[in-house]
């Protein structure tokens, strides 16, 4: 289950963290270990596959210096615009050591398209939604903020969440809801979007699922009851499980021997697609797994940002 709503919607943001001009609300989460275990050559060239607000591409950018090359995938535009900026402006002191940069709008299913077999050094994901996309109300995210339900990355293409909870059947809504969100009352749920609709906005679903899946317990009192339902949404709008599992299968193909594969994710139906995939590669001899249990925030990390309490990163090295 993805506790990113029920803290990123209070205290917003997903944080690509970076050391040179950390944004307000942009808070990295297990940062220093996925660079670590990165193990970035200067030189070489990486992959950011959810560049966000470029908070990761900043720290694997200082380290590469001017031979190396960055490319960094981002299906929203605004926050593709965003990470631009920010790296187009490196500090005074490695101005003249900063690497060749290619920002992509689209998937990072799409990476094969974008390198060639055998000749990337390293991939990085940090899976979900980004402090840009979650603090505008407008984008549909977040059940905390009236807001049109959009939930697209891509504003420009693909069903909007209000298509889907407007036009789906109830079986396929229940199923969805079952499927991504993994929850339990998802037929309830179904039932009672069916018959409120028309739904237009983030505080009506909500208010609706509210009603429909009462917490009866403490467990289910610890997170809003629409949590579930919101990231079933959001994953099915924006195909990210069909994304994920792409990136996963391309990145033994372009990863070189030695190269490493650093996937953070934030909910379980990621986590185990990350881990069969790692498993199923030192199967076939293509990975050797540097993390035997996926590796969580410290203390003293959740303590300074809730949010990474969820989150889950697992590596792996090309051999």
């Amino acid at each position: 289950m993805d506790d990113r709503f029920s803290e990123t919607n209070s205290a917003l943001g997903r944080g690509h963290g970076e050391s040179g001009g950390t944004e307000v609300g942009h808070v990295p989460v297990l940062l220093n270990q996925a660079i670590e275990l990165l193990a970035i050559c200067r030189g070489g060239t990486y992959i950011d596959a959810t560049l966000g607000l470029g908070g990761h591409s900043w720290e694997i950018a200082r380290r590469l210096g001017r031979q190396g090359r960055l490319i960094g995938f981002d299906k929203d535009p605004a926050a593709l615009e965003r990470a631009r900026a920010r790296l187009a402006r490196p500090p005074a002191v490695l101005a003249s050591d900063w690497p060749a940069i290619e920002l992509v709008h689209a998937s990072f299913a799409e990476i094969g398209q974008r390198a060639k077999p055998a000749s990337v050094d390293g991939v990085l994901a940090d899976l979900g939604v980004s402090s840009l996309q979650l603090g505008d109300a407008s984008r549909g995210f977040s059940f905390q903020a009236e807001g049109p339900l959009d939930m697209r990355m891509d504003p420009q293409s693909g069903l909007t969440a209000e298509q889907v909870v407007n036009h789906f059947d109830e079986r396929e809504l229940a199923d969805a809801i079952y499927e991504f969100g993994e929850e339990r009352r998802s037929r309830r749920i179904a039932r009672a979007i069916v018959r409120a609709r028309p739904i237009t906005t983030t505080a009506q679903l909500a208010d609706v699922i509210s009603a429909a899946a009462r917490p009866m317990n403490q467990a289910e009192r610890r997170i809003h009851p629409a949590t579930r339902t919101f990231q079933a949404l959001r994953i099915l709008v924006n195909r990210e499980l069909d994304d994920l599992g792409e990136l996963l299968r391309t990145a033994p193909q372009i990863l070189r021997r030695g190269g490493r594969l650093v996937v953070i994710s934030f909910h379980s139906l990621e986590d185990r697609m990350v881990k069969d995939a790692m498993r199923d590669g030192v199967h076939d001899g293509v990975y050797r797994v540097l993390t035997k249990k996926p590796v969580t925030a410290e203390k003293e990390e959740i303590e300074r940002n809730p949010r990474s309490r969820s989150a889950k990163l697992r590596a792996a090295v090309r051999v």
